[in-house]
């Protein structure tokens, strides 16, 4: 098989993280996670002397014995294979190799670890430790109730669109991973803050091109990631909560009270956007856990144990 020279690695590096976000549809994040690995990859075949066709599995292999002895997290590791596989086959589908030297790679194994969950108690006690004094208060309130009443993930509450909100029909239309679409359904609680915000929202600064975004800082611009982590974060610690908190803690608890209250496994995968059922199944591990602690304390036979 007859394959085009690649003279320029870190360009055909370009098309190919453009090829994960238009085509493949990944987040800019994640793409921009991947092209931060493959260029690792990269630098290291510069080191040892190597052209990109040069890469052989044991290639790859000595790559990632000196990635795990760096100390870098299992989790780490798999995404960097991910993203060395996703690259490879680019390459291939682009015809500048004939083999795939990283077909056969295989991603560490990941332990299964249980996320913290807020009980509904402490979910009140940020909300009671909102100072309503200060002008972002009916904001941040209605940032706690949409991200727990709706399980959303923090890009989707700061992506959130005045013309995608429905709160006659109780719902909300969001933008996911991979810039898919699903309708989340809004908490009675969420919808009356959100509307009382929206009146508020009318008196203050609006930046050009955020008119049609939800939730606004103080001078009219979309709210960042970060900023709503630091809301949540000092809320809890204004509760006296001693978890570590986060807005992806609110999701959790989205998830993991509607399992309690007997919803189903399918229709929480789908208020997730969950791609997978096995994603889901997390929820599963915390509901037994909680299971066996409630017989731990209160059966007989348990407690003699």
């Amino acid at each position: 098989m007859t394959t085009r020279p690649l003279a320029d690695p870190y360009a055909v590096l370009r098309d190919y993280t453009r090829h994960l976000l238009l085509e493949r549809g990944l987040s800019e994040n994640t793409a921009e996670a991947y092209r931060r690995d493959v260029t690792h990859l990269l630098t290291f075949c510069e080191t040892t002397g190597l052209t990109v066709p040069e890469v052989t599995p044991s290639h790859l292999h000595g790559f990632l014995a000196e990635i795990h002895d760096l100390g870098i997290s299992p989790r780490s590791q798999a995404r960097m294979i991910a993203g060395i596989r996703g690259f490879f086959r680019f390459l291939r589908l682009e015809g500048y190799i004939s083999n795939d030297p990283s077909a056969l790679l295989e991603s560490p194994a990941l332990p299964r670890t249980l996320p913290d969950v807020l009980t509904i108690e402490e979910i009140d006690a940020m909300t009671g430790a909102i100072d309503y004094t200060k002008n972002e208060a009916l904001r941040n309130h209605a940032i706690i109730e949409t991200l727990y009443g709706s399980g959303l993930r923090v890009s989707e509450l700061t992506g959130l669109r005045l013309s995608r909100l429905h709160l006659d029909e109780e719902c909300v239309l969001v933008e996911g991973k991979g810039n898919k679409e699903r309708l989340v359904p809004l908490s009675p609680v969420a919808i009356s803050l959100i509307g009382e915000y929206l009146e508020q929202r009318i008196a203050g600064p609006i930046k050009p091109g955020n008119s049609d975004i939800l939730f606004l800082n103080r001078r009219g611009h979309a709210m960042t990631r970060v900023m709503v982590f630091c809301i949540i974060r000092d809320l809890a610690e204004a509760a006296g909560i001693g978890k570590k908190v986060s807005p992806h803690t609110l999701r959790h608890s989205f998830a993991t009270h509607l399992l309690e209250g007997g919803a189903n496994l399918r229709a929480i995968q789908e208020m997730l956007g969950h791609e997978s059922i096995a994603t889901t199944e997390i929820y599963l591990h915390l509901d037994r856990r909680r299971l066996r602690s409630e017989l731990l304390a209160h059966h007989p036979h348990y407690r003699e144990r």
